[in-house]
């Protein structure tokens, strides 16, 4: 046996649920339909049941006890009345269950050891036709029912768990990624997991892939896998492009040397304070910090946000002249945006380029807006009295209070009015404590919890991973690319 059968054989031993979990899954299943059934009996309108998802598919992974059900609305039904009648049966079925938000409000709760969602859905008559993205689902099960065997849907599962261990695995956004649907139709496209693998190796985005040969809609996504049941999706919309070029990493890696470890690698602890100070002392960068209370969203609200501000701060950062090396959000009970800087503080002077002197009217403005009213100005006769970055006076205008520097300049460099002005802020800490980090581009629901930020630097930064450990070990000790 080779070491790829080798290894495939281990990972599908640890994957596929046994003739136990297959049964108490099915008895399960069974008793929660039978109690929704009698539950939609009850409403005043006509409704059906319906298991969805990878337990209904056969390509769940072992250990992996959710339970998704769907009811099935008539679509002429109002959205209000869709959602209370779906709670209903929710709570029916699953009475100590509790509500969450997605697009229509669900009841999720447990039943015999198993995870469970119920979910409410217009019954439409095509996947074009839909009214909420949740209508989609029962389309893709029929699909797929009709397309996956035993074998591929084993398939399936070394496919999902290859995705799992490389960290590019879900749909969320905060790991924007292969979700189980996306994973499903693309070892159905390869025909098996080693096929796609090998195909992934090769790949030169942007990839598109049309398994129906019905799209009729372009995107701009590195990844593009049209929907079979809607023309006008792309199934992996939400996959961005390093976990595109992840799974090419990971793909050729494994191909190369197949290990058990990159469907299962083993745990790490998180560094602790004095760890993560090391890392700092040995990269010789600078680390800040904001930390904030984050608001109560669900995380597929929360980490848009978070990368908004992230980003936002990123770029007011670097418009102020601190370098930002790297980036990270981070999210617990608090949420942190960690910025590792290459500097710690900046001259009291930047150098600021303007409009070449032959645009008269900008050029004009420019200069107006920072020359002197004092004679400080230097200038030379051979240039008609205008400034020059040769001269011998005291281009300067200080600040007799502070004893800052004032504007040097405007000069003349080449064909272009430049000055030498003073900068807004020398150090990065002053300018994430300022009303002006306020003026970046910030997600919507974080604005106000940005304003009762705290700032951390220096030391300070590393006693967060008493409560960031894991995400610090990640930043500095990635174990993917």
């Amino acid at each position: 046996m080779s070491q790829l059968s080798a290894v495939l054989e281990a990972v599908r031993g640890r994957v596929q649920p046994d003739a136990d979990e297959r049964e108490q899954l099915e008895a399960a299943a069974s008793e929660l339909e039978r109690r929704a059934g009698e539950a939609i009996d009850e409403l005043p309108v006509d409704a059906d049941v319906l298991r969805a998802g990878s337990t209904a598919r056969s390509t769940w992974l072992a250990g992996d006890r959710d339970i998704d059900l769907f009811v099935r609305f008539p679509p002429d039904l109002d959205s209000q009345t869709l959602e209370r009648h779906g709670l209903t049966v929710g709570h029916e079925i699953l009475p100590d269950g509790r509500e969450e938000y997605a697009e229509h409000p669900y009841v999720t709760g447990e039943y015999a050891g198993f995870d469970v969602d119920l979910v409410g859905c217009f019954d439409v008559a095509a996947a074009t036709e839909i009214r909420s993205s949740v209508d989609r689902t029962p389309f893709h099960t029929a699909y797929l029912h009709d397309r996956l065997d035993d074998e591929i849907a084993n398939e399936v599962r070394l496919a999902k768990q290859f995705l799992t261990g490389i960290g590019a695995y879900g749909s969320d956004l905060k790991t924007r990624g292969y979700s189980g649907y996306l994973t499903e139709l693309l070892t159905l496209e390869y025909g098996g997991f080693v096929s796609l693998l090998e195909a992934a190796a090769d790949w030169t985005p942007p990839i598109r892939l049309d398994p129906e040969a019905h799209g009729t809609t372009s995107f701009n996504d590195p990844l593009v896998v049209i929907d079979p049941t809607d023309p006008e999706r792309n199934v992996a919309a939400v996959c961005v492009a390093s976990n595109v070029a992840r799974l090419q990493h990971h793909a050729r890696a494994f191909l190369d040397t197949p290990t058990t470890e990159r469907f299962f690698p083993p745990d790490r602890a998180p560094l602790d304070p004095p760890a993560v100070q090391t890392h700092l002392r040995r990269r010789g960068t600078t680390p800040v910090a904001v930390r904030l209370d984050p608001p109560d969203l669900v995380p597929d609200e929360l980490w848009p946000q978070l990368r908004k501000s992230l980003s936002g701060i990123h770029d007011g950062l670097e418009a102020h002249g601190f370098e930002v090396v790297r980036s990270r959000a981070m999210v617990g009970e608090q949420a942190v945006l960690f910025f590792e800087l290459s500097v710690a503080s900046r001259p009291q002077i930047e150098y600021h380029e303007g409009p070449p002197v032959a645009v008269r009217e900008h050029a004009q403005e420019f200069y107006q807006t920072y020359a002197s009213d004092t004679p400080a100005h230097g200038t030379d006769s051979a240039t008609g009295g205008e400034p020059t970055a040769d001269s011998d006076s005291d281009n300067r205008a200080a600040d007799p209070v502070s004893g800052s520097a004032g504007a040097y300049g405007p000069l003349i460099q080449a064909d272009r009015y430049v000055v030498e002005r003073s900068r807004e802020f020398t150090d990065a800490v002053s300018f994430l404590e300022s009303a002006a980090v306020m003026d970046v581009s910030l997600g919507a629901s974080l604005t106000a919890c940005v304003e009762d930020r705290d700032v951390i630097a220096g030391d300070g930064v590393a006693e967060l991973a008493t409560d960031f450990g894991a995400e610090f070990r990640d930043y500095f000790e990635p174990r993917y690319p």
